[in-house]
């Protein structure tokens, strides 16, 4: 017996929004239609929302194994099908790292567990990310990472950087960087150096911090050429630079967050509150303009979460002490939808492919794609409720988000992975 979703629409090839039916069988699509002959299969109600292929997210943080009261495989994975993600990739730092099998075994096998989304591991490019010795990338492509970063530092030697992406060149593997340069980094640092910063005595972290490695890194990508992507981009720069690589040629990629799209520095509280502190920070209102031209005009590939879960009591610490990051995963598409297609910045057809199609294709991704015989992961957006953005219920651990309170239109209400229903709000069922 098959599924049917019915009563849904689909983005047709002119971006507007057609009724359709899609049966799912055996773990793929099967048939996409108007009217789809009921009798032997499930009949579910998608209530008038539109079917998407389900998201893809780059970039997100499962604190699994080590920091687990932050998140655990199972949590995250859960926010993420409540969000409309069915494929996730989890950053190495971890404790122990992603740097070896043992580790990317761990994380694959707890996922199957969880059952939910499906996780897709990184694996680090230096050992316990400490930027002085290469992991085994080999071995760790055969346990089952796709690419590799030590995201949550940058790697700070050049020459380890090159030599990195030439091994990785030869895998067919992808180099993921977070930039940071932390010659240019004043310990205490949590703001953009920017208006917000300086109105508050503190210091700040320049946006040269980023873009010098943005930089370099692409340089070093013409020489060798692996395919190279920048991790949650966030300064005019940074994007001048990308911009820059692509018009000469080089396999270079980037992502942005819905955070850095919808928020500068300028939109901080006086009380400095930390849910606000991510790393890199929110920086000015002309590297937030700069993004969204970015977004528009093919710079920059894609849009991914940065979810990164901390505990309440960490959070409480204060500006200079809280750790960065803020969750994204159950709030990303409401957010962006209502404040990006709604105001006009974005058709939904473009925010639909910068979290699906986009990520999928840049790192050679057999999902994110609505087409007879593709893997069924699917997930249905309501785009007219407004309900507002309330921590409390979040399938994640982490309810750290700079954006309570805020309504929203384009909430997930059903999610399938490989056919299989993970996430369904309000389910109205029937079987013929």
């Amino acid at each position: 017996m098959g599924i049917i979703l019915g009563n849904g629409k689909l983005i047709n090839q002119d971006g507007q929004l057609a009724p359709v039916e899609i049966l799912v069988e055996d773990g793929r699509i099967a048939a996409i239609g108007e009217s789809i002959p009921r009798e032997g299969h499930e009949w579910v109600d998608c209530n008038g929302g539109m079917i998407s292929t389900g998201l893809v997210d780059v970039h997100v943080h499962l604190r699994e194994p080590g920091f687990e009261q932050k998140e655990t495989i199972a949590t995250g994975a859960a926010a993420a099908v409540r969000g409309g993600f069915t494929t996730i990739a989890c950053m190495p730092n971890t404790r122990p790292s992603i740097d070896s099998v043992e580790t990317v075994t761990y994380i694959l096998e707890k996922a199957k567990e969880a059952g939910k989304a499906r996780v897709i591991p990184y694996g680090a490019i230096t050992v316990r990310q400490l930027g002085k010795e290469l992991t085994d990338f080999a071995a760790l492509k055969e346990a089952g990472i796709f690419a590799l970063t030590d995201d949550g530092v940058g790697v700070q030697s050049t020459a380890m950087m090159k030599k990195a992406m030439k091994a990785a060149q030869e895998l067919g593997l992808s180099i993921v960087a977070h930039c940071e340069d932390d010659d240019l980094l004043i310990p205490g640092s949590a703001l953009h150096d920017g208006v917000v910063a300086a109105r508050h005595g503190l210091p700040g972290i320049p946006s040269e911090s980023e873009s010098i490695h943005v930089g370099r890194d692409i340089l070093l990508a013409e020489q060798t050429g692996v395919h190279y992507h920048v991790c949650h981009i966030s300064a005019k720069e940074s994007v001048r630079l990308v911009r820059d690589g692509k018009r000469a040629g080089v396999n270079v990629t980037c992502e942005v967050t819905p955070h850095h799209l919808l928020l500068c520095d300028e939109d901080i509280p006086e009380n400095l509150d930390t849910n606000w502190k991510m790393n890199p920070p929110l920086r000015s209102r002309e590297d937030r303009a700069a993004l969204i031209a970015g977004l528009k005009d093919g710079t920059i590939d894609m849009i991914a979460t940065d979810h990164a879960p901390h505990t309440a009591e960490e959070k409480a610490n204060g500006i200079d002490r809280a750790p960065f990051g803020i969750v994204g995963l159950e709030t990303a598409f409401p957010l962006l939808y209502t404040h990006l297609v709604e105001t006009g910045e974005l058709t939904l057809q473009k925010l639909v492919e910068l979290l699906t199609v986009k990520p999928a294709q840049a790192f050679g991704l057999p999902y994110g794609r609505l087409e007879v015989g593709a893997p069924a992961d699917l997930t249905v957006i309501d785009l007219t409720t407004e309900k507002t953005i309330d921590p409390s219920t979040f399938a994640s651990k982490g309810t750290n988000t700079p954006f309570s309170g805020w309504a929203c239109k384009g909430w997930p209400i059903l999610t399938l992975v490989d056919g299989k229903i993970v996430y369904q709000e309000a389910p109205k069922k029937e079987t013929f």
